[in-house]
C-alpha cells in the first residue's frame, strides 16, 4: 500500500527530531501487496488483505503519535513545519483508503465512486477505465472542434459520467460561448441515444450524426446519407486532433499537482495547439 511507504518515510524523518519509536513495515506491506496480486482465490486474497490492513493501521497510528510529538516540540515546529503538516494530512487520507478497503473486501460492500480515494497525493483523481490489464486514472475530457481544426471548447468532467449524459450540455455550451447553436454536430458512438437526438434537434440543430446508430435511422438524424457520411468522417478526423494534443502537447499525462493545476495544464495544451494551427494558417 503506497500509504505505508509514504508514512514510513515521513516517520523516519520525524524520528530524527523527536524520540518516538518507529517500526518500518514497508517490506511486509510490499510482500502482502504482491501476494494479493498473485492470489489464486478470494479466500487467500482476503487473508493477505487482513494482514496488509493490520500493518496499515499500525503505521497510521505511529504517524498520528509522531504528529502530536512534533506539534509539542518547539524545535521540530521551527526546523520542519512542513513535516508536521504532512503527518496530519496523509494519515487522514490513509484512514479513508483503509476504510474503503475494509468495506469492499471484508464486508463485501459496493463503495460509491464519489466516496473513493484512489490517490493519497491527488485526491481529486477519478477512475476512468478499469479492465483486465490496466486501470487508468485522471479525468474525462470533452472536446469540441470545428471545421478549422481548432478546439472550440474543452470541459474537464468530475467523476466518470457516461458519454450519453454529456451530449446535450456540450451543444448548449456552444450557445453560451458563441451565442448560437451549430447547424450540424457529430458525436462519437458513446453519445448515441434517442433522447439526445430529440433534445439536440429541439435546440435547432439541423443535422445530428452519431458514429454508431444503435437503432436510429439515418433519416432521423440527418437529411441524407451523404450528409451522414460527411459528418461521420469529420468526427473520425477529430481523433487526429486528439492524437495531436497527446503527442505534441502532453495531454496524455498531467505533470502538475492539484485539480486547478490539472485544468490549467489541459487548457495550456489546448491554447498552445490552437495558436500553432492559427500560425500555420497565416503562413500558408
Amino acid at each position: 500500500m503506497p500509504a505505508v511507504r509514504v508514512l514510513t518515510r515521513l516517520l523516519l524523518l520525524g524520528h530524527e527530531l523527536v524520540n518516538v519509536p518507529v517500526t518500518d513495515h514497508r517490506r511486509r506491506a510490499k510482500r502482502r501487496a504482491l501476494a494479493i496480486m498473485n492470489a489464486k482465490g478470494k479466500k487467500e486474497r482476503v487473508g493477505y488483505y487482513r494482514d496488509l490492513l493490520k500493518v496499515s493501521h499500525k503505521t497510521v497510528g505511529m504517524a498520528e503519535r509522531m504528529a502530536g510529538a512534533l506539534q509539542e516540540s518547539e524545535l521540530a515546529r521551527s526546523v520542519a513545519p512542513g513535516l508536521a503538516v504532512a503527518l496530519r494530512l496523509f494519515p487522514e487520507r490513509a484512514r479513508q483508503v483503509i476504510s474503503q478497503t475494509e468495506r469492499r473486501v471484508l464486508k463485501g460492500q459496493r463503495v460509491p465512486a464519489q466516496e473513493k480515494i484512489v490517490s493519497i497525493f491527488e485526491t481529486h483523481t477519478d477512475i476512468i477505465v478499469k479492465d483486465r490489464r490496466d486501470t487508468l486514472y485522471g479525468h474525462k475530457l470533452c472536446l469540441a472542434t470545428g471545421a478549422s481544426g481548432l478546439v472550440l471548447d474543452c470541459v474537464v468532467e468530475e467523476g466518470n459520467p457516461a458519454d450519453s449524459t454529456l451530449a446535450v450540455d456540450m451543444v448548449m455550451r456552444q450557445k453560451t460561448l458563441y451565442e448560437r447553436y451549430p447547424r450540424q454536430v457529430a458525436f462519437d458512438g458513446g453519445f448515441t441515444s434517442s433522447a439526445n437526438l430529440r433534445d439536440i434537434k429541439q435546440l435547432g440543430v439541423k443535422d445530428v450524426a452519431f458514429a454508431k446508430r444503435r437503432g436510429l435511422k439515418v433519416t432521423e438524424m440527418v437529411k441524407s446519407s451523404w450528409v451522414y457520411k460527411r459528418l461521420r468522417n469529420f468526427r473520425a478526423g477529430i481523433e487526429g486532433i486528439i492524437s495531436f494534443l497527446k503527442r505534441c502537447f502532453g495531454m496524455d499525462r498531467c505533470m502538475w499537482c492539484g485539480l486547478p493545476s490539472f485544468r490549467s495544464y489541459v487548457w495550456s495544451s489546448v491554447v498552445t495547439a490552437n495558436l500553432l494551427l492559427m500560425a500555420r494558417h497565416i503562413l500558408q
